[in-house]
C-alpha cells in the first residue's frame, strides 16, 4: 500500500523550535500571506491558465504566450518552468494552507499533464490542445490511429527535466489528494513504469526514447567501465553515437524522481532503479588522469560528442552535480560504494580550477586543456571568442561540496536511510523576502517584470519562485501568535 504523506513536509508544519525570531513590525502576517496566495494562485489559475496548463512566460496583457517559442492558447509547455513547476508551487500553496481552491488549482496543471501524455510513458516538451492538432501526436488518450506524424510527437523526453519534473509533480500530487484520483494515480505508474522500462542493463538512461519502452539487453549494451577512446573526432560529426546521457542534471533528476517514488509508494523496484543508477555513475567516472565524468557516453563507455558545441570531454561541470548526487545516495542507503569516488573527482577537479575559482565546462581528454568553441563553433584552447548561450566557464562549488563531503564521513549517514524532510524555519531573511513578494504583487495577484526591450512580463519561474517563498513563510508562522 502507498504510505501516506510524510514526505509532503509543508502540512501541518510548525516553527516554534528555539531561536525563531519574534515576529517584526514590518512582517506579514499569516494572515496577509495566506491573502497573497490565494490572489497569486487565483490569477495564474483563472486568467493565465490554458486548459490547465503554462508556459514560460506571457505579455503583461496575456495576449503573448511563451515556451521556447511564441505559442497560442491551445498550447502549454512542460519543459521548466512550465506546467509542472507551476503546478508544484500552487501544490505547496495548497499544503501550507490547508486550501481546497489551491489544491483544485494544482491538480487541474496535473490533469493537464496527463491530457499530454505519451504512449511512449512519459512527456515532450510541450503539449497540444486544440482538437485537430492533437490528432497528430501519439497522446495516451487520442483514437488508437492517432500515432504521431513524427519522431518529437511520440517521443518520452529525459531533456532538461522534462518527463522527470512532470513525474516527481504528480506523485506529489497523487499523495495530497490520498491516492484517490484515479487518473493522476494511473499517469504516475505508467510513466514510472516507462523509466524503469528504459534504464539500461549498465544503469544509464538514453535522452529520449519513441515507444513505451521494451526493456535493453546486456547483449545490446554491454556493462563495461568508462575509458578512454584511442582517438576522437575534433568536429562535430552529427552522428549522435551517444547513449547514455549525464548533460543538464538528467542523472540526478532521475535518481531524484525514483527516490520520491520510492518514499510515497514503497515500491522497492523504484529503489533499486535509484541504485542501479548510482552504479552507473561510479561505472561512469573516468580513470586517471581525469578520475570525472563527461557529458555523454557511447555504447563502448567512451566520451562521445552530442551537440555542436558539447565535445567528447571531461565535464568540470557535471562532474560537481554528479558528486553531491553520489553523495545523496549514501545518505538514502547508507552504502559506502557511492562515497568512494568521490575523494579523487574533488582532488581533480580541485587541481582544475583557475586562479579565479571558476571551472571550466570541458577538458580535453587525457590533456586536461581547457576547451572552448569559438562563436561559428569551431572547436579551440581559446576563450575570447565563445557563443553566449552557452556557460563554457562555470563557478566551482568544489570546496563547498568537499566540506560536505567531510561531514558525512564523520557523521554517517542519517540512522532512518531517509532523507530529512524538515519544515520551513522562520528566519528574518524568510520574512523580509515574504515582505518583498507581497509588496511587489499588484492588484490582480501578478507579478509584472520588465524584459529586456522594457516590455512588461510576466514569468512563471518567478510565479514558482514566490509562491514558494510565501508557502514557507505561511508553513513557518502556523503555532505563531500573531501580535496585529
Amino acid at each position: 500500500m502507498p504510505r501516506r504523506p510524510w514526505s509532503i513536509f509543508l502540512l501541518g508544519a510548525t516553527c516554534l523550535a528555539l531561536g525563531s525570531p519574534a515576529p517584526g513590525a514590518d512582517d506579514p502576517s499569516r494572515a496577509e500571506a495566506e491573502r497573497a496566495l490565494r490572489a497569486a494562485v487565483g490569477f495564474f489559475h483563472r486568467e493565465v491558465s490554458a486548459h490547465g496548463g503554462y508556459v514560460w512566460r506571457y505579455s503583461s496583457d496575456l495576449t503573448d504566450r511563451r515556451g521556447e517559442a511564441v505559442v497560442g492558447p491551445s498550447t502549454a509547455w512542460v519543459q521548466p518552468p512550465g506546467t509542472p513547476t507551476v503546478g508544484e508551487a500552487m501544490l505547496d500553496a495548497a499544503l501550507a494552507t490547508g486550501d481546497p481552491d489551491l489544491l483544485d488549482a494544482a491538480r487541474d496543471a496535473g490533469e493537464a499533464l496527463c491530457r499530454g501524455q505519451m504512449r511512449s510513458g512519459g512527456w515532450a516538451y510541450s503539449i497540444a490542445f486544440d482538437p485537430a492538432e492533437r490528432l497528430d501526436y501519439a497522446y495516451r488518450d487520442n483514437p488508437p490511429g492517432a500515432k504521431g506524424s513524427k519522431r518529437d510527437r511520440r517521443f518520452t523526453t529525459l531533456d532538461d527535466d522534462t518527463t522527470q519534473a512532470s513525474v516527481r509533480f504528480l506523485v506529489r500530487l497523487d499523495e495530497a489528494l490520498g491516492f484517490e484520483n484515479e487518473r493522476i494515480h494511473e499517469a504516475a505508474g505508467y510513466a514510472l513504469e516507462s523509466i524503469l522500462r528504459a534504464q539500461h542493463p549498465n544503469g544509464g538512461w538514453y535522452v529520449w526514447w519513441e515507444e513505451f519502452p521494451e526493456p535493453p539487453s546486456e547483449e545490446d549494451y554491454p556493462v563495461t567501465p568508462a575509458s578512454y577512446p584511442e582517438t576522437w573526432k575534433r568536429e562535430w560529426p552529427n552522428d549522435w553515437l551517444g547513449r547514455y546521457v549525464l548533460n543538464d542534471h538528467l542523472m540526478s533528476d532521475m535518481i531524484d524522481t525514483l527516490l520520491l517514488a520510492y518514499r510515497t509508494y514503497d515500491d522497492p523496484r523504484y529503489l533499486d532503479s535509484a541504485k542501479k543508477a548510482g552504479d552507473f555513475l561510479i561505472l561512469s567516472q573516468m580513470p586517471d588522469p581525469q578520475p570525472a565524468w563527461a557529458q555523454q557516453y557511447n555504447v563502448a563507455m567512451h566520451p562521445e560528442w552530442s551537440r555542436k558545441f558539447e565535445p567528447p570531454a571531461i565535464s568540470g561541470y557535471e562532474s560537481q552535480t554528479i558528486i553531491e548526487t553520489l553523495m545523496r545516495l549514501y545518505r538514502v542507503t547508507g552504502d559506502e560504494k557511492y562515497l568512494e569516488p568521490v575523494p579523487r573527482a574533488l582532488d581533480y577537479l580541485r587541481r582544475s580550477q583557475f586562479p579565479d575559482g571558476r571551472i571550466a565546462r570541458f577538458f580535453e581528454l587525457r590533456t586536461n586543456r581547457p576547451l572552448y568553441f569559438t562563436k561559428d563553433y569551431r572547436l579551440t584552447y581559446s576563450s575570447d571568442d565563445m557563443p553566449t548561450h552557452y556557460g563554457f566557464i562555470q563557478n566551482s562549488r568544489v570546496d563547498r561540496i568537499a566540506a560536505e563531503y567531510e561531514r558525512l564521513r564523520q557523521s554517517g549517514p542519517p540512522s532512518d536511510a531517509e532523507p530529512s524532510r524538515s519544515p520551513p524555519r522562520l528566519t528574518l531573511g524568510l520574512a523580509r523576502r515574504a515582505r518583498e513578494v507581497i509588496d511587489a504583487m499588484d492588484d490582480r495577484g501578478a507579478w509584472v517584470e520588465r524584459a529586456k526591450n522594457g516590455s512588461p512580463i510576466i514569468e512563471s519561474a518567478t510565479f514558482s519562485e514566490n509562491v514558494r517563498v510565501l508557502a514557507d513563510y505561511v508553513a513557518a508562522t502556523e503555532g505563531i501568535p500573531e501580535s496585529r
